[in-house]
């Protein structure tokens, strides 16, 4: 996966805007104010740092070198993955859609229907 797959990757959801709050060279995601991902895109290796469930967090810590606790994050709730071909591209982009979810389904109902968040349809 290339930097700009990366970013398309996570700019591909409802509501999602880059920002640069902590320097140049940090790409932050967001989607309604609030952080899903944060990638060094010029990084190299580049890492994306991504939400998780905890339990599996470790599980996938466990499965993958690659995965490890969140860089200068809550460690219970985020991993750092280094984007290379130990860890499939699809699992990287099935977690950058997991880390979406989680921070959507925090939000408010009013905010996760505007963003026509396909979560609320499997609720009913």
């Amino acid at each position: 996966m290339t930097p700009q797959e990366l970013k398309n990757a996570c700019l591909a959801f409802a509501g999602t805007r880059e920002e640069f709050p902590f320097d140049e060279t940090n790409s932050v995601f967001k989607v309604s104010g609030k952080i899903f991902a944060i990638s060094r895109l010029g990084g190299d290796p580049l890492k994306v740092s991504l939400k998780c469930e905890p339990e599996l967090a470790v599980h996938l810590r466990v499965q993958h070198p690659a995965i490890t606790p969140g860089y200068h994050l809550n460690k219970r709730h985020w991993n750092t993955v280094v984007v290379d071909a130990s860890v499939p591209d699809q699992l990287v982009l099935d977690m950058i859609e997991d880390s979406y979810d989680l921070v959507v389904a925090g939000l408010p109902k009013r905010e996760q229907e505007k963003l026509r968040w396909s979560a609320l349809s499997r609720e009913e």
